[in-house]
């Protein structure tokens, strides 16, 4: 089971997994073992994930998805499978997570009085500065 909030608990027979050869460090055991480790999860069909967490990771997410709805999410970090499977939930448990709580509503704010009133007391000085720069009766 993999546990990515209280509410979003995802289990492990959801997932589908495949091994291949890694790129990585390994020397001359690169090329016999299998130890990058690769996670597919049928996302629009499972049941696990609310509605709204699916619509704001669609929308946050669009290159992690594929056209048929899943989500492939790959590692080949470690040298050992076991450790890149553990490395491949973890990252989608961290974009699930991502998106799990919902934005915070912007409230539009206005300038207090007080700020308004420096505001303009500011320009005015800075006028009265630059006025007082001016060469006297010369006019253009």
């Amino acid at each position: 089971m993999l546990e990515v909030t209280t509410g979003i608990r995802i289990p492990l027979d959801e997932f589908a997994w495949s091994f291949a050869r890694s790129g990585g460090p390994g020397g001359q055991n690169v090329n016999k073992v299998a130890s990058k480790a690769v996670l597919r999860w049928d996302f629009e069909h499972s049941p696990s994930v609310p509605d709204d967490v699916k619509a704001r990771f669609r929308e946050q997410f669009p290159s992690r998805l594929t056209t048929e709805g899943e989500v492939i999410v790959a590692s080949e970090l470690t040298r050992d499978q076991g450790r890149n499977r553990e490395d491949c939930l973890a990252k989608l448990a961290g974009l699930l997570r991502s998106v799990a709580r919902p934005p915070k509503v912007r409230r539009p704010t206005r300038p207090t009085k007080g700020s308004q009133r420096r505001r303009v007391e500011a320009k005015r000085r800075q006028s009265a500065r630059k006025s007082g720069r001016k060469v006297p009766g010369r006019d253009e």
